[in-house]
């Protein structure tokens, strides 16, 4: 009898206890709720998005700005050939254009270096530059040179040993070794976007153990390709 007597009051202490702790569970998840700052996360939320729009809409300037460019030089065009006034001085122009564009040309402007380089863990192979000449393009790279050898539509890299070969305009093909300096002439916020985005570029070759840095500038040099662009198998056609 003592015993059952002993075993009630262990269990509704028991109970007690319990109920207490969940009690002062309870209390501290409705404080946390309460002490929530749902305004403040709305507005960051919202902050973001407007950052976001506020770069589509930069974006969108951008490219209905080079709409208007080319629209306005056809009007030229067909002014001048039409009057027959300047037609060599016109060519010359667009043809010194189109250079610029093929390599063919020092340029500089504002744009980004990135600096890639070997670690104990892991090495930086082909892949990894080509990835990020075509990240880089596809964010509106006018100008891209890696070790100061200019990239062209005709530049290829290919591992060998331990070593990225590139062809260039200086032996045909040059050895490189980390670190690997990448430039790109273009909008630095785009490109520096095209790189930082969460789960992209920097976040895949660090989570390789691989290093890389960069930083904006607002002076940057490439220097221009020299050696020609021969097609052996395509040719042009005739219309």
């Amino acid at each position: 009898m003592e015993k059952a007597k002993k075993g009630k009051i262990t269990l509704i202490i028991s109970i007690a206890c319990t109920a207490f702790i969940l009690t002062m569970v309870m209390f501290t998840q409705i404080k946390t709720v309460n002490e929530t700052d749902i305004t403040g996360i709305e507005t960051m939320r919202e902050s973001e998005l407007r950052a976001e729009l506020a770069g589509w809409k930069e974006k969108y300037n951008d490219v209905n700005a080079k709409i208007e460019e080319t629209e306005s030089k056809i009007e030229e065009y067909n002014s001048q050939i039409n009057d027959n006034k300047d037609v060599t001085a016109l060519l010359q122009s667009e043809l010194a254009e189109k250079n610029k564009y093929a390599g063919y040309t020092d340029v500089k402007g504002e744009g980004i270096v990135i600096k890639l380089e070997d670690t104990d863990n892991s090495q930086i192979v082909a892949l990894d530059l080509i990835r990020l000449i075509r990240e880089l393009k596809l964010a509106g790279a006018e100008a891209i040179s890696i070790n100061d050898f200019r990239v062209v539509s005709t530049t290829d890299l290919i591992d060998i040993d331990s070593y990225i070969f590139i062809n260039t305009d200086v032996d045909g093909i040059n050895k490189m070794t980390s670190p690997y300096v990448v430039k790109a002439i273009g909008n630095k916020r785009y490109l520096e976007s095209a790189i930082t985005v969460k789960y992209g570029y920097i976040d895949t070759l660090e989570t390789d153990n691989k290093k890389i840095d960069y930083y904006l500038n607002d002076d940057i040099s490439i220097f221009k390709y020299t050696k020609n662009l021969d097609y052996k198998t395509a040719k042009e056609v005739e219309e």
